[in-house]
């Protein structure tokens, strides 16, 4: 069964459809001008496997859709596809991905991240038998042999086993029924991911950081200078942390 990306809710786009069971897994993609790029990500997505299907929804925080009209209409019997308008911002590009997801288990992608087979494979290991855990998230690595980006790695994956607090770019997880009773993202402009991990820990709940790399764009550290890109983000994360808001903090942070 195939459905063509016209859709009777303009808001919504089922491009393609295998099956009418449930998928395991959703993973939610929030996007903003990655028309270059978004094919590929969806075309790497649909040569994954997981146990009762997957399916992938694409949020694009562009009110004119500038991502979502350059998908190519595919099919892949390995994933359901849909895709949607949301306000800009990924914390509200998330909670509208996650509002049409049907998986049991919420993945939100940033679109310069990309995620294995070996990391599903032992994200559904985990959700098997880690019941305790609500979510979690993967090691970060960055998609450069540069040897600066692996003391980036390091520093990263050490703080968030420390602190239990992982970032967007270690492909967050969560069970969707956990997300929607934790209310999901701050609808906020930066630090969303940091704001639902500081919840979760406020409730004592168990997250898990998975040994599997997920690779993410060096783009934004070689446009910026690793140094100067990785002394800001800290910078900004400890003044969050002691209370300045993120309508403060997104002024010095460029998008």
């Amino acid at each position: 069964m195939s459905i063509t990306p016209k859709t009777l809710d303009p808001f919504l786009s089922t491009v393609y459809l295998f099956s009418m069971l449930k998928p395991f897994i959703s993973i939610i993609i929030p996007v903003l001008n990655e028309a270059d790029s978004i094919n590929a990500i969806i075309e790497h997505l649909s040569s994954l496997k997981a146990q009762g299907g997957f399916e992938v929804v694409v949020a694009d925080g562009s009110p004119d859709g500038t991502t979502l009209n350059t998908i190519k209409p595919v099919i892949h019997q390995n994933i359901v596809l849909k895709t949607t308008l949301a306000p800009k911002g990924r914390g509200s590009q998330m909670n509208r991905g996650a509002s049409l997801a049907n998986g049991n288990i919420l993945i939100f992608l940033h679109a310069d991240t990309t995620i294995s087979q070996k990391a599903i494979t032992r994200l559904q290991w985990e959700v098997k038998h880690n019941r305790a855990a609500v979510g979690g998230a993967f090691n970060l690595g960055i998609h450069s042999p540069k040897i600066i980006y692996r003391l980036i790695e390091y520093m990263a994956n050490k703080r968030s086993r420390i602190t239990r607090i992982p970032y967007g770019d270690q492909a967050i997880f969560l069970r969707k029924k956990y997300f929607f009773k934790i209310g999901g993202f701050a609808e906020i402009p930066l630090m969303e991911d940091v704001d639902i991990m500081q919840r979760i820990k406020k409730k004592n709940d168990k997250i898990a950081i998975l040994p599997i790399k997920v690779q993410t764009s060096p783009r934004r550290w070689e446009k910026e200078g690793a140094l100067y890109g990785t002394l800001r983000n800290w910078l900004l994360i400890s003044l969050y942390l002691i209370g300045m808001s993120p309508d403060r903090l997104a002024r010095f942070y460029k998008f």
